[in-house]
């Protein structure tokens, strides 16, 4: 499975803890859709993020990668402290200027 570096960075950066890096793949008007929720700019995505690491201890290791254009769906194992772990999650993420504009994650 090929990904383009700056989604090799966010999963590599999500499952070492590395925020610096994790955010560094985002663009500053980024919107994170998690959950039910939409986080929007990278204040509340950081927020979004040590939230969620902090209540599921979670790690997502891609699978599959499917890139349509700027749309990339990735399907990944995310395993952490959670009922029905690990569980298999569909990540697209809609890149601009090689970050990352749009994150939605779901099932």
């Amino acid at each position: 499975m090929i990904l383009p570096d700056v989604l090799k960075t966010y999963f590599d950066a999500d499952r070492t803890g590395d925020e610096n890096a994790l955010f560094s793949a985002f663009c500053d008007t980024a919107i994170v859709k998690d959950e039910g929720a939409t986080h929007r700019g990278l204040p509340a995505i950081r927020s979004w993020w040590r939230n969620a690491k902090a209540k599921y201890q979670h790690a997502a290791q891609p699978l599959s990668a499917d890139q349509n254009g700027e749309t990339i769906e990735v399907l990944a194992s995310v395993s952490g402290n959670f009922a029905g772990s690990p569980a298999q999650l569909h990540f697209r993420f809609v890149l601009e200027t090689g970050k990352i504009r749009e994150l939605e994650i779901g099932q």
